[in-house]
């Protein structure tokens, strides 16, 4: 078959770090983390009492306050990450064929603050069931591409993938896809979330999912030290505007990168847990690289899942170490979750991104807050500790994995005419 080649033209990011692309990536280079206490509820009985939560973000800043009350946060944040995606990538609204412009996005939870606010309402009104109209067209996690295309008239494919924190991977691989097989031109991809919560923070700490270093927050994320002991929660939002190749050129945009792969697998072993011996990442990398026919000697980069959990971390290079052998040592592996958290269902979105930008840039972001060596992890590894490093970049992976054995993986490759 013949496959259309697929290109990045635009990029949007709200993060912990930054609130737009330059912010974001300025935020990476810096080893800036955007670790800080929680302000939008008392911790005080919490176990974790920090987050990367999203800093100076005002909702109407963007949105008018009538619109605003009817958008959970998580599309919020999608919508201002693809405006600026739609705008960095200059499509002209009237002469595209808005039939062949399509919306896939990823969301892991989506409205849960909405969620959260109309049971405890429920709750403290003596059981009168007095729920807000909007209450479920804010919460469904699907609404997000729902509002982007209502906003600019795209008609093509629109839903949202939900694989946990593999979320925004999967829905880049979607789209990628859809635009390999014809049917779409563009799409406007990525993902949004918005958990820092007192259900999101709650759940996830009874779990023991979360770092509880409420001493340094700033250094709460650490992945691949030895004193980890924890992911860190964040919010926020990436997008990322996906072409055809040809139509691309033939508009005379301007190309990021090319996307070259996309691989998808599953543990088959644990609802959180990964496998010790990374078995369903080794063979999400591998279906990445054969769908790319790509070597695993070619590529330079990957930004690792990365979460900073102590068996994660350990799973993941292991299994990195199994699939690109003897030429592992001379890869950049960093984890850019040190800086933004884990943005469950965007942090594929926000990482590919991160890949994106340090092929153009010839610049790895650092993991920052390591101080401590693991045993259990190689010392040969070059895992870009606590400063970023100048690198030319041809090829770059960005691993995404999610609660339920979720494994995806992208590559993408330097645009050489």
């Amino acid at each position: 078959m013949n496959l259309k080649r697929v290109v990045v033209t635009g990029l949007g990011a709200l993060t912990p770090i930054g609130n737009n692309i330059d912010e974001y990536w300025n935020g990476l280079v810096d080893g800036k983390s955007g670790c800080a206490p929680i302000t939008y509820f008392d911790t005080e009985h919490f176990k974790t009492k920090f987050a990367c939560e999203i800093k100076n973000y005002n909702p109407t800043d963007y949105f008018d306050r009538k619109e605003a009350r009817k958008l959970d946060k998580f599309a919020q944040y999608a919508i201002v990450s693809s405006e600026e995606a739609i705008k960095d990538a200059a499509i002209d609204l009237e002469k595209v064929d808005k039939f062949r412009v399509g919306v896939i996005w990823g969301a892991g939870i989506g409205g849960i603050e909405t969620f959260q606010e109309e049971v405890i309402g429920y709750a403290n009104g003596n059981g009168t069931p007095r729920f807000n109209p909007f209450f479920i067209p804010k919460m469904i996690a699907d609404i997000a591409p729902g509002h982007i295309s209502i906003r600019n008239g795209f008609m093509g494919p629109n839903y949202t993938t939900v694989s946990a924190c593999a979320s925004s991977a999967n829905a880049m691989i979607d789209a990628l896809n859809y635009i390999r097989l014809g049917h779409c031109d563009i799409i406007i991809t990525g993902g949004s979330e918005a958990a820092v919560t007192i259900a999101g923070m709650g759940g996830f700490n009874a779990m023991h999912a979360l770092s509880t270093r409420n001493e340094s927050p700033e250094t709460a994320s650490r992945p691949f030290d030895a004193t980890r002991d924890g992911f860190v929660l964040g919010e926020g939002s990436g997008a990322l505007i996906l072409e055809e190749y040809e139509h691309a050129k033939a508009r005379g945009a301007k190309i990021y990168a090319e996307v070259v792969g996309g691989g998808m697998s599953s543990d088959a072993y644990h609802m959180t847990a990964p496998h010790p011996d990374g078995i369903g990442v080794e063979r999400v990398m591998l279906n990445c690289l054969r769908d790319a026919g790509v070597t695993p000697e070619q590529v330079d980069a990957i930004n690792t899942h990365g979460t900073s959990t102590p068996l994660g971390d350990v799973a993941e290079l292991k299994a990195i170490t199994k699939v690109f052998g003897d030429h592992t040592p001379n890869i950049n592996i960093n984890s850019t979750k040190s800086m933004t958290g884990h943005l469950l269902g965007a942090a594929g979105a926000i990482e590919a991104i991160a890949s994106i930008l340090a092929m153009q840039k010839g610049t790895v972001p650092p993991t920052i807050n390591h101080t401590t060596v693991d045993e259990n992890i190689d010392s040969s590894l070059n895992l870009t500790l606590n400063k970023a490093q100048k690198r030319d970049i041809t090829y770059a992976m960005s691993n995404t994995f999610g609660f339920g054995g979720h494994n995806a993986c992208v590559l993408f490759k330097k645009l050489k005419e």
